[in-house]
């Protein structure tokens, strides 16, 4: 993450329950609910902190540190026709200016670093936990995209496996999932904002989207 030299996401806290006898309707599908929002400003990286329940029914929810071959992999390496690495240097016309999204510098393939900057295309997969932030400007809503410039970043992330047992069983609980950003009260300020959350799955079942309620930063800043 980069924004105002330091950002990033922590895991607050995750409850989760196995159900060994759930109702029939239980989802297959990851199925969340919002549960809360509120800001924690401290000395440093202040927390933005979203609350959501969920329940699904095999329990495949969560990414370990080692999910990361197909489908979970971070980044793919484009290549040209003749199969070769894009680099920095040979870039084609249609390809970005530099920027950490999509150039990659000395990275790590096939257990050998190449010492160059290469073309890449993110992978949405490497995450489980999808987030957007909204602006209300003029009574409407409009997405504040954390990719674009100057931030080249995202708040998507990672919440751990929920179970450590074999799959199969169903599951619900909680997750607590906290974003650190230097910049949150420099950059909403007063506005009224909102957020959006997703979840998935290790079938990469999308859950529903759901929302947080219209706030500031002040209206849900946690009390000394």
């Amino acid at each position: 993450m980069r924004l105002k030299n330091y950002s990033g996401i922590i895991l607050v806290a995750l409850v989760a329950f196995s159900c060994v006898n759930p109702p029939d309707n239980f989802p297959s599908v990851p199925q969340i609910e919002f549960e809360s929002i509120e800001f924690v400003p401290v000395q440093g990286p202040d927390s933005l902190i979203f609350g959501l329940d969920f329940k699904d029914a095999e329990g495949d929810l969560g990414l370990s540190a080692t999910d990361i071959n197909p489908p979970f992999n971070a980044v793919t390496y484009l290549r040209d026709n003749a199969g070769n690495l894009i680099t920095y240097s040979e870039r084609p016309p249609e390809a970005p200016d530099y920027n950490p999204i999509d150039w990659v510098i000395d990275p790590i393939i096939n257990n050998q670093t190449v010492k160059d900057t290469i073309w890449v295309e993110q992978n949405p997969n490497q995450y489980n936990i999808f987030v957007k932030f909204f602006i209300k400007r003029d009574g409407t809503f409009t997405e504040f995209k954390w990719e674009d410039p100057p931030f080249f970043t995202t708040f998507n992330g990672r919440f751990p496996r929920v179970l450590t047992t074999e799959e199969g069983q169903a599951v619900e609980g909680n997750i607590k999932y906290g974003m650190l950003s230097s910049g949150w009260e420099s950059i909403f300020r007063t506005d009224t904002i909102r957020v959006d959350v997703e979840i998935q799955d290790r079938q990469l079942n999308r859950s529903n989207l759901i929302s947080s309620p219209e706030v500031t930063l002040r209206q849900i800043t946690r009390p000394d």
